[in-house]
């Protein structure tokens, strides 16, 4: 009956292991267009379930690395390039260049793809996303989708075996030939991190968004399954009922608790709410760094890379750019992007179109603002005016050295991505748009010591010029990235001069781009550098917990 259903481009609603998923034919355009109105999710890429590797390699590029991940006993979703005219609707990731698929993990699923393994599936994927409304946590119990998801899904599917604990769905990618983790939930936990020497018992409450906590104990961190962005009671009910699971299954009663240096976080003001001997505040992008050395246990200094969206910096400031020489006690800024307002705050995060008018007015004096093909005709005189006299009168402005601002600012000035609807759609559109074997870079210049300033003004007016010059906007994206790894290698190249340093770690959302990994991977080897990079560990904000935990045991060690 629910195959039927399926046939008939119905949304299912399916208990599963972790929590229910929300189930649609992945072939027809209209269910999965439905399916996004009713889930509230306009643009952000829908995961795939095939029966087989057989399926999956009619719609996507499987690599070797793919197929293990695919296939062993975690079953994540599992990040690959999709092919053209595979019968896979657009609208299951518009405008994305990867499909995110996993193969079944319970009896039931397979049972919806028909009665017997030895016949033709009768499906080529089904849609599988997490049984909620966007930005909240996944229904566990019958009672909840009854009442929950009847908005979203016609049917539902249900069975009497209670879910003890919510847990979405894992996600991995492969890079050079290994899975690594871009999400770490489902399969990954609750499994330990070896941490490599004996450890206090902490809690790391983590950060905002794609947030998870981190509980250590003896010689292990127990990181927890994805909590997802802590913006409403919801969520934060999830983080709590899950922190008494673990706490209670590992006998862990933290002494100390380390929490992210915003203020306004809702894990930091959780943390500072706990009544515990020690409490730690930890940098963002510190955390960041901290985390990739824990899983490649690594001690002493490093250079340390992070580039991501936002991150509370030591002076008040948004970083994201950063460069800096770490141990896992502390940390020296040695260079950064250098600081552009955001107009509106989180305003700019949602709209990359004032993020490339603030690079446009930071790059050309007011008086000489060029007009920019394609860019031009989408933002109005009325919304050019409105930054400017914000900008002149510092009325709600943020200054950011973040590199995901970056990212949108050049998405839009090339005409990709003007608006969003999720965190990093803008960078993710740019890598898609890139042109394949493009050559040279854009100039910038870095200037001053400690912390050097990455100035991007010379960039953005070559930008400007090719885009006069009706350069293809896949070549502009192509070149952009090029230049960006290059500066990443100039940079550690200097740090490595001065300080005789050798190892590098990449952490941060940013290094989730596979162009800029490789290419920044590739150089930094090439002049002779170690590179270390996440595995298990997300290399975005859920695993700055992790960071956490181990910088909090290292500063409490260094107070006995």
């Amino acid at each position: 009956m629910v195959r039927n259903l399926l046939r008939e481009g119905l949304i299912v609603a399916v208990k599963g292991l972790g929590g229910f998923l929300l189930a649609c034919d992945a072939t027809n355009e209209g269910a999965v267009r439905e399916l996004r109105k009713r889930k509230r999710r306009s643009e952000k890429p829908f995961a795939l379930m095939a029966r087989d590797l057989t399926e999956v390699e009619k719609f996507c590029l499987v690599s070797e690395g793919d197929r293990k991940a695919l296939a062993s006993s975690r079953r994540p979703i599992v990040v690959m390039s999709r092919k053209a005219g595979s019968g896979i609707t657009p609208e299951v990731a518009p405008g994305n260049n990867t499909l995110g698929v996993m193969l079944p993990y319970t009896p039931l699923h397979y049972l919806l793809f028909g009665g017997s393994l030895d016949e033709q599936a009768e499906f080529s994927a089904l849609v599988m996303t997490s049984g909620n409304f966007s930005e909240e946590p996944t229904v566990i119990s019958n009672e909840e989708a009854a009442e929950h998801l009847q908005p979203i899904a016609d049917w539902s599917l249900f069975h009497d075996r209670d879910i003890y604990m919510r847990v979405d769905d894992s996600v991995v990618r492969c890079f050079e030939g290994e899975e690594r983790a871009l999400r770490r939930s489902r399969g990954f936990v609750p499994e330990v991190i070896d941490l490599g020497g004996e450890a206090r018992e902490v809690l790391a409450c983590g950060a905002e968004l794609k947030n998870t906590f981190c509980l250590t104990k003896g010689h292990y961190a127990v990181l927890s399954q994805h909590i997802g962005d802590l913006k409403n009671y919801e969520t934060l009910r999830f983080f709590k009922e899950t922190l008494q699971n673990l706490k209670k299954l590992y006998r862990v009663a933290p002494t100390a608790v380390a929490y992210d240096l915003h203020p306004q976080y809702m894990s930091s003001r959780f943390a500072l709410g706990l009544d515990v001997g020690h409490k730690i505040a930890v940098q963002h992008h510190h955390a960041h760094i901290a985390s990739c050395m824990a899983e490649n246990h690594l001690s002493g200094k490093v250079i340390g890379v992070a580039f991501d969206g936002t991150g509370y910096g030591a002076d008040g400031q948004v970083w994201g750019g950063e460069f800096l020489v770490a141990d896992l006690a502390g940390f020296e800024r040695h260079a950064h992007l250098r600081y552009v307002s955001m107009a509106g705050g989180d305003a700019a995060v949602r709209q990359p179109w004032r993020m490339a008018l603030s690079y446009l007015l930071d790059t050309f004096p007011a008086e000489n603002w060029p007009a920019v093909p394609g860019f031009a005709e989408h933002v109005s005189s009325e919304q050019i005016s409105t930054v400017q006299l914000m900008l002149k009168r510092g009325i709600n402005i943020v200054q950011t050295s973040s590199s995901g601002r970056l990212f949108d600012a050049v998405a839009s000035l090339i005409g990709i991505q003007h608006e969003v609807t999720f965190e990093g759609q803008a960078a993710i559109a740019l890598e898609n748009a890139a042109s394949a074997n493009v050559a040279g870079r854009y100039p910038y210049a870095i200037e001053g010591r400690l912390p050097a300033r990455i100035d991007l003004r010379p960039m953005i007016a070559a930008i400007v010029e090719d885009l006069r010059q009706s350069r293809a906007a896949g070549e502009i994206a192509a070149v952009f990235h090029n230049t960006l790894a290059q500066i990443i290698v100039d940079v550690v190249l200097r740090i490595r001069d001065r300080e005789g340093l050798t190892r590098v770690c990449l952490s941060g959302g940013a290094f989730q781009n596979h162009r800029l990994l490789e290419r920044s991977v590739r150089s930094l080897r090439e002049n002779g550098l170690e590179v270390f990079l996440h595995i298990s560990v997300p290399p975005n904000d859920g695993g700055i917990s992790l960071g956490q935990a181990v910088i909090a045991n290292e500063l409490l060690k260094r107070e006995d």
